[in-house]
């Protein structure tokens, strides 16, 4: 009896022993598919993401030769770097550069001081009709730039404050195009581009702060305004430098109100259009729409290069605040 016994016990510890490893491999199995499903998804995102940049960059290493030439696809047969050459001269790269990095600045730096408060205060502070104004922000978002066009033309170039500078110069305003006046202008109301995003990120950031940070500086005498730029403002230094990354890209990469305020004002991306024209107009008579295209792309890897170096330094801070701020509610 005590044999039979020990033979089945020793069947049954086999059998769990089986399907616990039939368990371990099916779970392997799983982890393994998991995996392999993650990077195909990873890989296909980077892929989109990076191609077209990829491409452009293997463009502008071309030569004219290569344009040409049916076998040569993505990678250049002979490689030049004389279209930078050229792109750098035709662009008039250092005087653009530092006009467009004055710009970039003044408009960034008070895009985040305004929507900074506006997101403070919608997070923080209860007051009438809040939560209809803050749809209108996020309404923003939804229009179109192209329909304010018009309208933001003719109000910068006949400004004026109720009437006073008509009443005072009997002119119809005061023009403020082709200077900096419309940027200030739109980013201290934080109407400038996008602000509508900002002001939610601000908001969505700040509501998952902790309340006890405020109540524990109210209590040690500390007013509102203390509060806010001693306490919460150095712990939302990531949505800050987000935000301020935003704001200094897009209007680093900005053609559609650079163009509409601006004519006499280059910036680093006003001119890549006609960019293969200025430097080939007095060569050429005929400039073929592959040397177009081939300094354009030149040109778009000088506008943006500088961008790639802010966000190696900036970097941590940006994956940080976007976690954060599309975690909390």
């Amino acid at each position: 009896m005590e044999l039979i016994a020990k033979k089945s016990v020793n069947k049954n510890t086999n059998h769990v022993t089986i399907q616990e490893r039939f368990r371990g491999i099916a779970r392997k199995g799983s982890k393994l598919t998991w995996s392999f499903v993650r990077f195909v998804i990873i890989f296909g995102i980077c892929f989109v993401i990076l191609q077209p940049l990829l491409t452009k960059f293997a463009v502008s290493l071309m030569s004219e030769a290569d344009l040409y030439d049916a076998t040569v696809q993505y990678v250049p047969r002979e490689i030049t770097f004389q279209n930078y050459i050229d792109a750098f001269v035709g662009m008039d790269y250092a005087a653009t550069f530092g006009r467009t990095l004055a710009l970039s600045l003044i408009a960034s730096v008070l895009q985040l001081a305004s929507c900074t408060i506006v997101g403070y205060g919608f997070a923080r502070f209860k007051f009438p009709f809040k939560n209809t104004i803050f749809m209108l922000v996020i309404l923003c978002l939804l229009v179109p730039p192209m329909t304010l066009m018009l309208p933001l033309f003719l109000h910068f170039r006949f400004f004026d404050i109720f009437g006073l500078f008509e009443m005072m110069s009997g002119k119809p305003g005061i023009n403020l195009l082709d200077s900096l006046w419309p940027f200030v202008l739109t980013s201290i109301f934080a109407q400038g581009y996008k602000n509508g995003l900002y002001i939610f990120l601000l908001r969505q950031y700040f509501k998952g702060m902790p309340v006890e940070l405020e109540e524990a500086a109210y209590i040690d005498g500390c007013s509102a305004f203390k509060t806010f730029y001693k306490v919460m403002l150095p712990s939302a230094v990531p949505i800050l430098v987000t935000v301020f990354l935003f704001g200094f890209v897009w209007q680093w990469t900005d053609s559609f109100y650079s163009s509409l305020y601006l004519s006499d004002f280059k910036v680093m991306s006003g001119g890549l259009g006609s960019l293969a024209a200025n430097i080939y107009s007095s060569e050429l008579s005929f400039i073929s729409p592959a040397l177009t295209s081939m300094m354009n792309n030149t040109g778009t890897i000088l506008v943006i290069f500088p961008l790639f170096v802010l966000y190696l330094f900036a970097q941590r801070y940006f994956v940080e605040s976007i976690e954060r701020s599309g975690i909390v509610g």
